[in-house]
């Protein structure tokens, strides 16, 4: 199907993103930088999540509004936001801790979750309730759901698109993860694979998508480019698979050239912020992490 505007909704993850190496913090997330890159594209596109009530929230949510998206869709809720710790090495990051705060297993509310059902396409960010899984799927919204390297821990019978990523390696075949996935229920898959490309199945074929050369910054938020791209792309550009894939591995190599999941004002790393995970900081530095 076409349409010029379609009503596009992510919900889920949130991350306040803590560079040490760089001294610097970013606002992201799957589902916020799908939403953001949807607004990117000029398109009409929501973001439901949750914080909770401190300072991490204040840095995220003047992010979110400078993006373009509603912080009236944002639920304040008991408890911590999102924060995760991160090294860097030429681009590529290493998890120092990641904690996931209120927005795991995140539901909407009941208002918000009947703008889901109105939606023309929602998509879930890693770390999805399964509960709001099968929702979706019993009510035929059209969604789709990053999984990320967390292949099957979600219950994924119905689940109309599943996003995955996948061997990097030309050696290892990919062809068994995506039977894999349509064995467990999705009706389509994407696996994304880094330089090696993407790979795309609806059960009665596979197509296959090269990735795009480029000086890597930051591969912070390069999935998430892709995703939004290939949703508007296939499902409201009518774009064959193909094209989708090509256009899709471009627009994530484009967020590969900046720091961050989207393009933003880098902020300094607050002292409160150090402070507050100094130990967790000690201890990785005296582990050599």
């Amino acid at each position: 199907m076409t349409r010029a505007n379609p009503n596009l909704i992510a919900v889920g993850d949130n991350c306040l993103d803590a560079y040490l190496t760089k001294g610097c913090v970013t606002v992201g997330g799957n589902a916020l930088n799908v939403a953001v890159q949807w607004r990117r594209q000029g398109l009409s596109a929501r973001y439901f999540g949750a914080l909770g009530p401190d300072a991490e929230a204040d840095i995220m949510l003047a992010a979110i509004e400078e993006a373009g998206l509603g912080r009236s869709d944002i639920e304040i809720r008991p408890g911590a936001s999102a924060v995760t710790l991160l090294a860097d090495d030429a681009g590529e990051r290493r998890f120092l801790l990641e904690s996931l705060g209120v927005g795991e297993n995140y539901i909407p509310s009941a208002e918000r979750y009947e703008a889901l059902r109105q939606a023309d396409w929602v998509h879930l960010g890693t770390n999805a309730s399964e509960k709001l899984v099968r929702r979706l799927v019993v009510d035929g919204v059209p969604f789709s759901i990053d999984v990320s390297t967390r292949h099957f821990d979600l219950w994924l019978d119905g689940v109309p698109l599943v996003f995955a990523s996948g061997p990097d390696d030309p050696g290892e075949p990919v062809e068994p993860l995506l039977a894999q996935f349509k064995a467990a229920g999705a009706r389509q898959v994407v696996i994304t694979c880094g330089k090696r490309g993407s790979f795309y199945t609806d059960g009665s074929k596979v197509v296959a998508a090269g990735s795009m050369p480029v000086t890597v910054v930051d591969t912070c938020g390069a999935g998430d480019s892709f995703i939004a791209t290939f949703l508007v792309s296939r499902f409201f550009e009518g774009l064959s698979e193909q094209a989708a894939l090509d256009r899709s591995a471009e627009r994530a190599s484009e967020t590969c050239t900046h720091l961050g999941g989207f393009p933003q004002p880098i902020r300094v790393i607050p002292q409160w912020l150090l402070a507050k995970y100094d130990s967790v900081i000690r201890t990785t530095q005296r582990a050599g992490i």
